[in-house]
């Protein structure tokens, strides 16, 4: 009964229209991998990566589920790739960081509609996250070009900012969604130059352009939530 109650409440909470386009989304990756012969652990990567974010941005819990899996996915396709920085990345933090945020969720879920309660930084956490961030890129980017990196000023940028947007994600803060505009946009460029040189890796790109759309429609969605609270905070 337990799993069947937790199926239920992932399910509830869904608007008309996501319930069409999100599943139409993963449907068109899906034909347009299997037409052209794309790499299927590419395409799996795809898959859990696009559930994990449509998940994560409604606030479900379950979206930890495709996140383990697709960043076992996607350290094996950064591997293939010379993109050491993903590499790292995705088996040292954001394997173990996934299992966190299962359990650090599960302590702000609202219990009416099955979604975590979200949250913003302050003022002076914002600078403090965007000068570390910048400072670390540039560091990275040093080490990454010096062993060979593919394009090493991308994948520091993309590196250091997804640690930032995965603790943000975990915090449940809608700054996060701003993270993930500048991660998803420079990941399309990296993978497009990565399918260029010959990669079979097209649903990749397709995977992070689509991460960079549902990146922009989840700020939109979250900021409205956070209106909303205040709003009923300021009635109540």
């Amino acid at each position: 009964m337990k799993i069947i109650n937790f199926i239920k409440g992932e399910l509830r909470g869904w608007g008309k229209y996501e319930r069409i386009i999100f599943p139409l989304e993963i449907l068109l990756i899906i034909l347009i991998s299997i037409y052209i012969g794309d790499n299927k652990i590419a395409l799996v990567s795809a898959i859990c990566g696009i559930s994990y974010t449509i998940l994560a941005g409604k606030g479900k819990i379950s979206c930890y589920i495709f996140g383990l899996t697709g960043t076992l996915c996607y350290a094996f396709l950064a591997f293939q790739n010379a993109l050491f920085g993903n590499l790292i990345l995705y088996m040292l933090y954001y394997f173990p960081m996934q299992i966190v945020g299962i359990f650090k969720w599960k302590k702000h879920l609202n219990k009416d509609s099955s979604e975590i309660i979200k949250t913003t930084l302050s003022s002076s956490e914002r600078i403090i996250y965007i000068s570390s961030a910048l400072i670390l890129s540039f560091l990275t980017a040093i080490i990454l070009k010096k062993f060979g990196d593919a394009t090493p000023y991308i994948d520091a940028v993309t590196t250091v900012f997804s640690i930032a947007g995965l603790i943000l994600t975990i915090k449940r803060c809608i700054e996060q969604w701003y993270i993930w505009i500048i991660v998803n946009g420079l990941s399309v460029m990296m993978w497009i130059e990565a399918y260029k040189n010959g990669s079979n890796c097209f649903a990749t790109v397709l995977m992070w352009a689509t991460y960079f759309v549902l990146a922009i429609y989840f700020l939109y969605t979250w900021k409205n939530d956070l209106q909303n609270s205040k709003n009923f905070s300021k009635k109540g």
